[in-house]
């Protein structure tokens, strides 16, 4: 025991993870490590200037204090996915692993999706497509709400 110099671990017995589970959680590990990798690629060539920023690193921390709507206004950008019409620019190449990532819980789900249906689990399976289809909704921009 404790008192001899010896830790004790309590092995606690689980069920293993199911099909759905391994396969979101391989998907998961990834997507997120590539992503990472790429996010920080990106950011790495917008500090360098390749290829030529919108805005300009050293005009960043000048335009801090400004509100989101002066800001778009100020750099003649437009709100919600105009960004992705600036992807030949250094500071908008970094939203692109930056979209990537915040669609990964999509593409886990789409991944287990077959699972359900093989399965004929067709309660979860219709929990999966609602998700997938809410998820895609709010980052479509579709809704008058949030940022976009």
């Amino acid at each position: 025991g404790i008192l001899e110099g010896k830790a004790e671990v309590t092995q606690i017995s689980t069920p293993g993870a199911s099909p759905e589970q391994k396969r979101y959680g391989a998907i998961l590990d990834v997507a997120m490590k590539i992503g990472l990798l790429v996010l920080v690629t990106t950011f790495v060539l917008y500090l360098i200037g390749v290829p030529k920023p919108h805005v300009p690193v050293g005009d960043v921390s000048a335009n801090w204090g400004l509100k989101v709507h002066d800001y778009l206004g100020m750099t003649q950008i437009e709100k919600g996915w105009s960004w992705a019409t600036h992807l030949g620019q250094s500071d908008f190449l970094t939203f692109a692993p930056i979209a990537f990532l915040a669609s990964v819980t999509v593409i886990c789900y789409l991944t287990i999706l077959p699972i359900f249906f093989k399965r004929k689990d067709f309660i979860y399976a219709t929990l999966v497509i609602a998700e997938v289809m809410v998820l895609v909704l709010a980052a479509s921009g579709v809704l008058p709400s949030g940022g976009h």
